[in-house]
C-alpha cells in the first residue's frame, strides 16, 4: 500500500511543471511547441535562455527531492542524510514525481524527459555514488558537448553502481531494480535523440534554438 500511496505523492510533486510554468511566464509561450517540444531544462535554455533553463533544473531538482524526503519521513525510510530501514519509500516518491513529470495530466501527459529529476532522485538515494556519476558523467558531457549522451551515461550508471555495491550497502533487490526501470524510462524518452546521434544530426550544446 505504501507503494502505492508514494507514487500518487510523487506523481502529484511531478505534476508541477517548471519549464512549461517558466516558459509561460518569462516568454508568454507553450515551451512544448519550440525547438524539440520537450518540457525540460536543455529545451528552455535553448528557447529562453541560460536564466530560465537553471530555473527549470533547479525547480526540478527540488520537487524531486521533495517527493523523495516526504515520502521517506512518512514511511521511515532511508536515504542520504536519514537512517531509515527501506530505501523504498523514497525511491517511490522520486518514480512517481519523474512520471509525473514526464506525463502530467493536465498537459495532456505531454512533460519533459525527466533527467533533472532523475539526477536529484540520485543524491536522495546515495549522494556518493550520485557524485562519482555526476563527474564522471559531466567529463563524458565536456568530451563531446552533447548533453543526451552525458545525461543517458548518468542514467545507467548510477544503477549499475547501486548493484555492485548492493550486497555490501544494502539497498536492497526492489530498489535495485526500480533504478534500472528509471534508467530505462530515459532512454525510452531519448530515443529521439538516439536517433539523431546515430544519423550526426544531435544538437551539441551552447547551439541555442531559433
Amino acid at each position: 500500500m505504501f507503494r502505492i500511496i508514494c507514487l500518487i505523492i510523487g506523481y502529484a510533486f511531478g505534476c508541477l511543471q517548471s519549464a512549461y510554468f517558466v516558459g509561460k511566464l518569462i516568454g508568454h509561450i507553450d515551451i512544448r511547441e519550440y525547438g524539440s517540444g520537450n518540457a525540460g531544462t536543455t529545451n528552455a535554455t535553448r528557447i529562453l535562455g541560460k536564466k530560465a533553463g537553471a530555473i527549470v533544473f533547479l525547480f526540478d531538482l527540488i520537487k524531486v527531492t521533495a517527493a523523495y524526503y516526504i515520502c521517506a519521513l512518512i514511511f521511515k525510510g532511508n536515504g542520504s542524510f536519514l537512517s531509515g530501514t527501506s530505501y523504498l519509500p523514497g525511491i517511490y516518491g522520486g518514480l512517481g514525481a519523474v512520471l509525473g513529470h514526464n506525463f502530467p495530466f493536465y498537459l495532456g501527459f505531454r512533460g519533459g524527459k525527466g533527467i533533472a529529476c532523475t539526477l536529484g532522485l540520485m543524491y536522495c538515494v546515495d549522494i556518493r555514488v550520485a557524485l562519482v556519476t555526476y563527474v564522471i558523467g559531466f567529463c563524458i558531457f565536456m568530451t563531446n558537448k552533447y548533453i543526451s549522451v552525458g545525461s543517458l551515461s548518468m542514467a545507467l550508471m548510477y544503477p549499475v553502481f547501486i548493484l555492485i555495491l548492493n550486497n555490501k550497502l544494502g539497498y536492497g533487490a526492489e530498489a535495485v531494480a526500480l533504478l534500472f526501470v528509471l534508467c530505462i524510462l530515459a532512454f525510452i524518452k531519448h530515443r529521439t535523440n538516439i536517433q539523431r546521434l546515430f544519423n550526426g544530426t544531435e544538437r551539441k550544446f551552447g547551439v541555442k534554438e531559433k
